[in-house]
């Protein structure tokens, strides 16, 4: 996942899971099923590097209250990935939304997302 690329895996009835280790140093283990989109974005992936690696500590959020200031900070950094959807014919690029009806779930390297094919989970290297 260098040079910034992360992965979505849009929620699907495809009969494929895809595990995950996140919340840095927390080893939470996630399990998602659907279809892999690799994504690019190289700000982001530092944004959302400097707030869990230096900001959480790389110690993960379970159980934690977001700020305004930190639900701000990763709304920008997920809004600063495109994703490409295509409707069989024509390609056309999205912004990512962060799902904030889901933030429980919002961790390092788990981050629950809205894409234009669906809800999903945006991953990428946990720091742990």
């Amino acid at each position: 996942m260098a040079g910034g690329w992360l992965y979505v895996v849009v929620e699907a009835p495809t009969g494929v899971f895809y595990q995950q280790q996140y919340g840095g140093t927390a080893c939470r283990q996630g399990q998602v099923e659907g279809y892999l989109v690799p994504v690019f974005g190289p700000d982001a992936l530092d944004a959302l590097r400097t707030l869990f690696e230096q900001h959480f500590r790389s110690a993960g959020t379970w159980h934690h209250s977001w700020t305004a200031q930190e639900r701000d900070r990763l709304r920008d950094a997920v809004e600063g990935i495109t994703f490409w959807a295509c409707d069989g014919q024509t390609e056309e690029p999205h912004t990512l939304k962060l799902d904030e009806n889901r933030m429980a779930d919002a961790d390092e390297a788990w981050i629950p997302v809205l894409t234009p094919d669906g809800p999903g989970v945006l991953l990428w290297c946990n720091s742990d």
